[in-house]
């Protein structure tokens, strides 16, 4: 008579792991061109069409670059959906701190991102490189350099008040996590 097996769920099958099971599991693979690595993130073919693109995280993070979901709106209808967004998802904002935390995860606020444009840097930048960014363009314009230039004091506090937003969303992030 055979040795019966042991199973190791303790009797529970739900407490079995997905895909322990000796079959091979079906992997789909990603849709760009050479990649192997598993495509499990989904992009639309083309607007109002089901057919769907499955790309790895990175070939969908390139696919998605260019997005702009305010494209084709004139400034005052691109201001009402801001709005209007804002407000439909102020609750999701209460549970911010149940998120993961860290530069280039989304966790940026608007504000940080247009004073990330002033410093021409990347949106994964981390605040050692927004201080060095600072320093290098508050040295060109600064008042004591250019004394009596109207342009260079307007850009030296257009840096200044990129800095301190990007410095308050650092303190929140650091005081959060």
């Amino acid at each position: 008579m055979p040795k019966a097996r042991r199973s190791n769920d303790w009797g529970f099958p739900r407490w079995r792991g997905y895909e322990e099971s000796r079959e091979a599991a079906t992997v789909r693979l990603c849709d760009r061109h050479g990649c192997e690595e598993k495509g499990d993130c989904p992009a639309p073919k083309s607007p109002n069409n089901p057919d769907r693109w499955y790309f790895c995280q990175k070939h969908a993070a390139e696919y998605n670059q260019k997005w702009d979901y305010f494209e084709g709106l004139d400034k005052a209808e691109k201001a009402k959906r801001a709005k209007d967004e804002q407000r439909d998802n102020s609750g999701y904002a209460e549970a911010s701190h149940y998120g993961w935390s860290g530069s280039g995860d989304g966790s940026r606020s608007p504000d940080e991102m247009r004073a990330l444009e002033v410093f021409e840097l990347d949106a994964d930048a981390d605040f050692t490189a927004i201080k060095r960014a600072w320093r290098e363009k508050a040295k060109l314009v600064h008042p004591d350099v250019k004394p009596g230039d109207v342009e260079a004091a307007a850009e030296f506090q257009k840096l200044q008040l990129a800095y301190e937003v990007l410095k308050m969303g650092e303190e929140r992030r650091e005081w959060k996590g």
